[in-house]
């Protein structure tokens, strides 16, 4: 029973970090794309994107946060 509990933590924690990870990837591809086709519109871009990386990292660290809470050992 012990290891089918630590495989779903495991599992889900995997998919809290996997998620946001890829968001970042794609994300810093696409500013990287927009760049390249309009320089002059970087503090523009780069406003964007430090908004959405704020969103990603905070989903992440809430979505941790609620597995903690839900598989944490109590005493």
């Amino acid at each position: 029973m012990l290891w089918a509990e630590t495989l779903l933590i495991v599992s889900v924690m995997l998919i809290a970090v996997l998620g946001p990870s890829i968001v970042i990837a794609v994300l810093g591809y696409a500013v990287i794309k927009a760049l390249s086709r309009n320089p002059s519109a970087a503090s523009k871009i780069f406003m964007g994107m430090v908004v959405m990386l704020i969103f990603v990292e905070a989903i992440s660290v809430i979505g941790i946060l609620v597995i903690f809470q839900l598989f944490g050992k109590t005493g």
